[in-house]
């Protein structure tokens, strides 16, 4: 006879399993969104920030509608083109043009660092998109996490916010909305389904403002075209399939914190791509970032 405990033990373990590679896609797609910053500041040396923060969604889209096409995915339902206008506003419009404009007049490490408020942002989209319930533990954390990031742009800005960083803060709701209601989305849809469709629903839209903001010729930086390619490849559609996945199986206010990591991942990366080592107090706070992520890891989410 089968005992009766089996179920929950299995279940149980299920859960964990699912936590874990949650966690791991996390991490993956943190990684390669860490090169965000660093691969736009690149392009918009030399590229209209309109053209890189729109742009790259419309070349993103020729590759998810390519995907849809061959592997004949369904046509989402009416309530999961609604969400799916929610996820295009915040991840493909608002987040890559604010980032994109924020890059002409910040170094991408304080970007960097001041994105770091974004996991908050997707733990409060979580909440009110998704159903979870993050304890007051984890948001004692998250507010940590983000007041060390405010405190530490004001400052950098002499105690006055600038407008790059009112723009960074605006990427920040963006893209926590955008990220939250993705995951939700990818439950049903999957992942790679979700950016593709938002995309695919956006790219008209963007088109007329894109070709208005191209540039004249194709003879500019390497540099520049290189970083477009990457924000259009991987941070506009590639690192998505992990992303959500990893938010669906784990947990979007858990798998979210993943993401205070990235201040630390940036630096790095602007420091390799761009010679923008980062000075003591950025490398600092970027560590002090890392510490709250390993202490909001451990704190309760209801789903």
């Amino acid at each position: 006879m089968v005992p009766l405990t089996c179920p929950l033990a299995i279940g149980g373990s299920g859960l964990k399993h699912d936590e874990n590679l949650g966690y791991l896609l996390g991490l993956i797609a943190v990684a390669a969104f860490a090169l965000t910053l660093p691969a736009t500041r690149l392009a918009v040396q030399a590229l209209d920030p309109v053209f890189v923060g729109l742009g790259r969604a419309v070349g993103a889209a020729l590759l998810g509608g390519t995907f849809l096409l061959v592997t004949r995915q369904r046509l989402p339902t009416r309530e999961e083109a609604r969400a799916l206008l929610v996820v295009a506003a915040g991840v493909v419009v608002g987040f890559p043009l604010l980032t994109a404009w924020a890059m002409r007049h910040v170094d991408a490490s304080h970007g960097g660092v001041v994105l770091g408020v974004l996991p908050l942002a997707t733990a409060a989209a979580a909440a009110f998109f998704a159903g979870e319930r993050p304890s007051a533990r984890f948001w004692g954390f998250a507010f940590a996490g983000s007041a060390v990031v405010v405190g530490y742009s004001l400052a950098r800005a002499e105690g006055e916010l600038g407008w790059a960083d009112l723009a960074l803060f605006g990427a920040i709701v963006s893209g926590g909305i955008g990220y939250a209601e993705g995951a939700r989305l990818s439950r049903s849809l999957g992942g790679l389904q979700v950016i593709s469709w938002a995309l695919v629903f956006s790219a008209p839209l963007l088109v007329i403002p894109v070709v208005h903001a191209a540039p004249a010729t194709f003879d500019l930086p390497v540099a520049s075209w290189l970083g477009f390619l990457y924000v259009m490849l991987i941070s506009q559609f590639l690192a998505f399939v992990p992303w959500y996945r990893g938010l669906a199986l784990g947990g979007i206010a858990h798998v979210g914190q993943t993401q205070l990591l990235q201040p630390f991942l940036t630096i790095l990366a602007s420091a390799w791509v761009l010679g923008e080592g980062g000075d003591g107090w950025t490398w600092l706070v970027a560590v002090l970032v890392v510490g709250i992520v390993a202490l909001g890891r451990r704190t309760g989410v209801t789903r």
